[in-house]
């Protein structure tokens, strides 16, 4: 599990908006252009299987542990549907060390929904499949076009995880399991 914003509008990186030109041409004149002041948080939960459950943060709210500890409680309850029988074999759960994450509130719903956490190590940020492979490659494939609102944010988010190979969730994790980050 992990959050990561995600904004209205990323533009193109540098890679992306090479062009070829002939070397007489003059180059191309390029304008600094920010990320829009819209974003969306999103919180994706999800294993080798796929995502499991989304939430987005709304306006004006804050992670916090018990919200952390809420969204816990309603991840139980989507295993229970989406992956029948995965309660009653044991569940790894994996999180970073955000303070909302490791707070007394969220840890007693993590035990009280019978997860065994892996440890996340501290000042490692680069360990959490989500950071080095799942939001990078969704940032990847949604920078560049604009979105009006929170709505169209949340559809293509939720369109991109849907369009995966059922191998693209798979292929992190033992990747993660046994070398470590692979980007």
């Amino acid at each position: 599990m992990d959050e990561s914003w995600i904004h209205h509008f990323d533009p193109e990186t540098k890679q992306q908006s090479m062009t070829w030109k002939r070397a007489s041409s003059p180059t191309p004149k390029k304008f600094k252009v920010a990320s829009s002041a819209g974003k969306v948080m999103a919180s994706v939960f999800w294993d080798a299987e796929g995502v499991i459950m989304i939430e987005y943060l709304e306006k004006g709210t804050t992670i916090t542990g018990s919200y952390y500890a809420d969204q816990i409680r309603r991840l139980r309850e989507a295993i229970k549907e989406k992956r029948r029988g995965k309660l009653r074999a044991g569940i790894l759960f994996h999180q970073d060390n955000a303070p909302p994450h490791k707070a007394g509130v969220a840890m007693a719903a993590i035990r009280g929904s019978g997860f065994e956490l892996l440890e996340h190590p501290p000042y490692s940020p680069d360990l959490a499949p989500s950071d080095f492979y799942l939001f990078p490659r969704l940032k990847e494939d949604l920078r560049g076009n604009k979105f009006l609102n929170d709505g169209e944010v949340m559809a293509a988010v939720e369109a991109f995880l849907e369009g995966q190979e059922k191998d693209f969730f798979l292929k992190e994790f033992v990747v993660w399991r046994n070398d470590g980050p692979s980007v």
